[in-house]
């Protein structure tokens, strides 16, 4: 599974890095930016509550 940033509709509230900084982080223009290529197992449920926590639902998993 890969995580995608829709980086027009991030507000970089920081919420995703927060939850699930394994796989996402901020860049320097204060956006998300997935960090993993592919996300491991074990990360899998934190980087869903990151996607569902977004305010805009600018994140994706496939």
């Amino acid at each position: 599974m890969k995580a995608f940033v829709d980086r027009d509709t991030c507000i970089g509230c920081e919420a995703c890095a927060g939850t699930c900084p394994e796989v996402f982080s901020m860049d320097e223009e204060g956006k998300s930016v997935p960090i993993k290529e592919d996300i491991a197992n074990d990360l899998l449920e934190s980087a869903q509550d990151a996607k569902d926590g977004c305010p805009v639902s600018a994140i994706s998993i496939d």
